[in-house]
């Protein structure tokens, strides 16, 4: 496999989150794409210049070099990361840009209730949302 372009940091106790990150890996024939679980025991968030209270309050990505991106710009790199950048790319243009990613603030504050509607539990608590708001970027 060649080495990782893009890492995709991702609550591994939220179903919607595991669902996704399962869809991204079944795609990810070139392992271009990283996958760490931020809810894993061991997992430090400080090694990323964070705390764990921003990356579960909204989704981060890390390039190799260490830059982050969040919200909807990790989707974005991705699904660039496994060949379907296309089908994001409009999420990056003026003005589409605000709207997606207030779009997925919301979803992110709201994604527990979600997976309850959709019949999917946080089995153990952990990935509840914290209640503090995250800085925008």
């Amino acid at each position: 496999m060649n080495q990782w372009r893009f890492k995709l940091l991702y609550d591994g106790d939220c179903p919607l989150c595991q669902r996704e990150a399962r869809f991204l890996q079944s795609r990810n024939r070139h392992g271009w794409l990283a996958f760490e679980d931020i809810a894993a025991p061991g997992f430090d968030a400080a090694a990323y210049g964070t705390t764990q209270a921003a990356l579960m309050g909204v989704i981060h990505g890390v390039f190799p070099d260490g830059r982050m991106v969040q919200k909807v710009a990790v989707f974005r790199e991705a699904y660039r990361a496994i060949g379907l950048g296309w089908l994001l790319a409009p999420t990056a243009w003026p003005g589409l840009r605000w709207l997606a990613d207030l779009g997925y603030e919301w979803f992110a504050r709201h994604r527990m209730d979600i997976g309850r509607l959709l019949g999917r539990h946080c089995e153990t608590g952990a990935c509840a949302v914290p209640l503090s708001k995250t800085p925008r970027s």
